[in-house]
């Protein structure tokens, strides 16, 4: 089980609309299995664990005085956020082998909606990343006028845009700011 791949869809849920079963299944166009058996409550579901997973992800990791990490006090926001989270939607790990993926542990029963499967990957795949990588690691796009997170996988935790896309953007109209701006009037 990749856990990184959890939280980064976790990341991925916050940004995807969704109005209606049709864009779940969209957003699970990779996972058939799953978007074969969506329901109307998966949706409301969801729309309910985006709006619980932003903070994670908009909590300000500015370090304490003289720190590198994240502040006290967003860590604690972090860990009670995830913590709540965890107890309202529990795992239910269990041992599983189909195809060519060989035994691997999944985080929800079989018999599971497809909400409590997304939310019990997203919450477990975060709950990894904050004990291993730090609580750092999650972030809001930086660009303009994106709303979109992420999980920030870079090695000195410098990620500061969701995708190349919203990178490009920002830098070339910092560019462009700053050859008006030396431009003579």
């Amino acid at each position: 089980m990749d856990f990184l791949r959890y939280a980064e869809r976790a990341a991925d849920l916050v940004n995807v609309p969704l109005e209606d079963e049709d864009d779940l299944r969209s957003h699970l166009a990779d996972r058939p299995w799953l978007a074969d058996r969506i329901t109307s409550s998966d949706v409301r579901a969801l729309r309910r664990l985006q709006r619980d997973l932003r903070p994670v992800f908009l909590a300000d990791p500015a370090p304490d005085a003289g720190g590198d990490g994240p502040g006290a006090a967003a860590t604690e926001a972090i860990v009670e956020r995830l913590n709540t989270l965890l107890a309202r939607h529990p795992v239910s790990p269990f041992i599983s082998g189909h195809g060519e993926a060989g035994l691997h542990l999944h985080v929800a029963e079989r018999e599971s909606s497809v909400a409590e499967t997304l939310a019990a990957e997203g919450l477990m795949g975060m709950a990894i990343v904050v004990c291993d990588l730090g609580p750092d690691r999650f972030g809001s796009c930086q660009a303009a006028k994106c709303a979109n997170v992420f999980v920030d996988t870079s090695p000195n935790r410098s990620r500061r845009y969701c995708s190349d896309r919203c990178s490009s953007r920002a830098n070339v109209a910092a560019f462009r700011a700053r050859r008006k701006a030396a431009a003579p009037a």
